[in-house]
C-alpha cells in the first residue's frame, strides 16, 4: 500500500514540475515607451503575443497644430485594423478629424474611413502608406526603448514625493538629463504633472528623458481604448 501511494505522490509532483515549465501557448508580453520630436510628444503603448504584435496605442500631443489618439491591431504579423480621433489645425483653428481603417492579409485598404470637420474624405496611397509606417515605427521605437531599460513613467511631483499614476510613491529621484534652470526651479517649488521616459530600481526613480510637464491638473494620460 504505501509503494502505491508513493508512486502516486511521486506521479504528481512530476506531473506538476512538467506543468510549470509548459509555456502557455498565449504569452502576452506589454511595453511602453515616449519621445519629444519638434513641437509633438508621443506616448506609446504595445502589446506582444507569442513575440508577434498583437495590439498597440499611442497618444500624440502637437501643441497648437492639434492631437490625436490612436489603437492598432494585428493579426498573425500584419496590420488588420487601426483607428484614430483627434484634433487638427485647419484654417488656424482646430478641428475634429477621426480615421477608421481595415487591411487585408496582403496589407491592402479594404476599408477605410476618413472625416475631417465632419466632411467625409478619400485617402490616397501616400496617405495610407504612411499610417502603416507609423505603426511599424511605434513598435521599434517601443521595442529599442524596453532594450535600453526604459519605460513610460507618469506621475504627479510635489517636489519631496513623487507618485505614480498606478499610486507608488517614491521619494528618491535621479535626473539623468541637463534640464533648463527654469524646470529645475518649477519641479523644486510646484505640484507637477510629469511624464518620462526611465526606470525604477531599488525604490529610486531614474529620469533619462523629461517628456511631459504640466500642472498636477492635468491628469494621468490613459492608454486610448477605440477599437472593441
Amino acid at each position: 500500500m504505501k509503494k502505491i501511494l508513493l508512486s502516486i505522490l511521486f506521479s504528481t509532483f512530476l506531473m506538476g514540475c512538467s506543468s510549470s515549465h509548459t509555456p502557455s501557448l498565449e504569452q502576452y508580453s506589454n511595453y511602453t515607451s515616449g519621445q519629444t520630436m519638434g513641437d509633438a510628444t508621443s506616448f506609446y503603448w504595445y502589446t506582444e503575443r507569442s513575440a508577434s504584435p498583437n495590439s498597440a496605442a499611442d497618444y500624440v500631443a502637437s501643441g497648437d497644430y492639434g492631437w490625436y489618439k490612436s489603437n492598432y491591431r494585428w493579426d498573425e504579423g500584419t496590420l488588420r485594423e487601426l483607428k484614430r480621433e483627434g484634433e487638427q489645425l485647419q484654417k488656424k483653428s482646430l478641428v475634429p478629424y477621426s480615421v477608421h481603417l481595415r487591411f487585408n492579409d496582403a496589407g491592402e485598404a479594404i476599408y477605410q474611413q476618413y472625416r475631417v470637420d465632419g466632411k467625409i474624405l478619400p485617402l490616397d496611397e501616400e496617405q495610407l502608406s504612411h499610417y502603416l509606417q507609423q505603426a511599424q515605427y511605434l513598435i521599434s521605437e517601443t521595442k529599442n526603448k524596453d532594450n535600453q531599460g526604459l519605460e513610460l513613467i507618469q506621475g504627479v511631483w510635489d517636489g519631496e514625493v513623487f507618485e505614480t499614476c498606478t499610486g507608488h510613491e517614491y521619494t528618491q529621484m535621479e535626473f539623468n538629463q541637463t534640464l533648463p534652470s527654469f524646470v529645475v526651479s518649477r519641479l523644486a517649488s510646484l505640484d507637477n504633472y510629469i511624464a518620462f521616459l526611465g526606470k525604477i530600481r531599488n525604490n529610486r526613480v531614474y529620469i533619462e528623458e523629461l517628456l511631459m510637464l504640466a500642472d498636477e491638473n492635468h491628469g494621468c494620460v490613459e492608454k486610448p481604448q477605440l477599437l472593441k
